[in-house]
């Protein structure tokens, strides 16, 4: 019996196992492509030797303690890559690249959808990564933009006609309230002196009188 024969079956269900290890560091954290489009991942063992195999599993529902993974492939340094009997080798393709497994999904189909997740097999325990949640759809959600609100445009109300008179009105007012002051004043000082050529006179001729 080989290293992986004991997971070669469709789904399998480990017993000891340490979940979203820093050790494998799995890319992207989660996809959402169209249907028939190209999804690729990747897996990277920090800690591990170059030869060490890195194998990739998937789990169709929402991950827990219950839940099954499925063998998909993984990398042979020498047999090259592995697969699984239930994968479709021209859809799913594993391939390394320097001390990471690149797994490349072609021509996605809503069924493709779930989580994956990269494994190493230790001793006593597997390692998985943090996994990648993958999301199929015919047709991408959009994203509403926010309304904006009209800005209203503030009116400049413009004076009326009686207001835009109004201030040469009151100059006009002023100017002539101004005049009839002087004129009384002009009047006024004319009275005086006129009375004050009477009073003048009067004594004149009182002296006048009195000499005769």
């Amino acid at each position: 019996m080989g290293e992986y024969d004991h997971i070669s079956s469709p789904s399998f269900q480990p017993d000891k196992a340490l979940h979203g290890s820093l050790v494998l560091q799995q890319t992207p954290e989660s996809e959402m492509v169209q249907t028939n489009k190209m999804v690729v991942m990747s897996c990277e063992a920090k800690t591990s030797p170059s030869s060490t195999r890195i194998y990739w599993l998937r789990q169709r529902q929402a991950p827990s303690p219950d839940s099954c993974y499925e063998y998909l492939a993984f990398w042979d340094p020498t047999k090259g890559a592995v697969y699984s009997q239930e994968v479709e080798q021209k859809k799913l393709i594993v391939f390394p690249d320097r001390t990471r497994s690149i797994l490349n999904l072609t021509s996605v189909k809503p069924e493709d959808s779930g989580v994956y997740f990269c494994m190493t097999i230790g001793s006593p325990q597997l390692t998985f990564g943090r996994g990648t949640r993958l999301s199929v759809v015919d047709v991408l959600p959009t994203t509403a933009q926010p309304t904006k609100k009209p800005t209203s445009k503030k009116k400049m109300c413009r004076p009326s006609s009686l207001e835009t008179q109004k201030g040469p009105a009151c100059s006009l007012l002023a100017l002539g309230l101004l005049v009839a002051g002087v004129l009384v004043l002009l009047v006024s000082l004319g009275v005086a002196i006129h009375l004050q050529c009477l009073q003048r006179r009067a004594r004149l001729r009182l002296l006048k009188q009195f000499y005769k």
